[in-house]
């Protein structure tokens, strides 16, 4: 973390927001180093569900140190799996990333559309633990830093117990689109990823 901090120059406001145990952290997600930023200045340990591809490629070794959590899209067995790290980071007093979007956003300034299956079973399972909105921007370089900027929210008034799915998913994009004061785009990233790469008028 320190040696990060020598490349990058963080921001933090909110994070008095955030107690010393368990809690949800639900972000944006703009880089594969979010969950990392959301820590460089807190010391928190910060688990996050990360797609399994990345353990499989160079600085594998870093989001293992990091004890991210592999998910394997569409894997059912291996979604039980994750769900069950996810259970014990939180049981001794960790932190949960969870990036909704499911992807990076196209344009990096909007937060797209949720996916519910993992979001809403996290905090369905977990109705006690505190829930906060975590906003991540990247605005440039300072001095030759790479600029990040981290907004963290008070906890979320809400109760996976007696709300619906689609509540909770609004409550969660209503507290990033304010928090982070990000535009919303109510279509999925990966879509929009995939229109883009087909080229003009696909």
């Amino acid at each position: 973390m320190r040696l990060l901090r020598l490349r990058w120059a963080v921001s933090v406001t909110g994070s008095e927001h955030v107690g010393s145990g368990p809690a949800i952290l639900v972000g944006n997600h703009v880089s594969a180093m979010d969950p990392v930023a959301a820590v460089v200045t807190h010391w928190w340990r910060v688990t996050a569900f990360t797609k399994s591809e990345v353990f499989t490629k160079r600085g594998a070794i870093f989001f293992r140190l990091m004890g991210q959590i592999p998910l394997r899209r569409g894997d059912e067995e291996a979604t039980h799996w994750a769900m069950g790290m996810a259970a014990l980071s939180l049981a001794h007093g960790g932190k949960l990333g969870l990036y909704p979007e499911g992807t990076r956003s196209p344009d990096k300034r909007s937060l797209h559309r949720l996916h519910k299956r993992i979001l809403i079973s996290i905090l369905e399972a977990n109705p006690d633990v505190p829930v906060h909105a975590i906003v991540t921007t990247y605005p440039g370089r300072r001095h030759g830093r790479i600029r990040i900027d981290v907004r963290l929210s008070p906890c979320l008034d809400i109760d996976p117990r007696t709300m619906t799915a689609d509540e909770l998913t609004e409550a969660v994009r209503t507290a990033l689109v304010t928090l982070g004061q990000l535009e919303y785009v109510d279509e999925y990233a990966r879509d929009v990823k995939a229109r883009r790469a087909a080229g003009p008028g696909a």
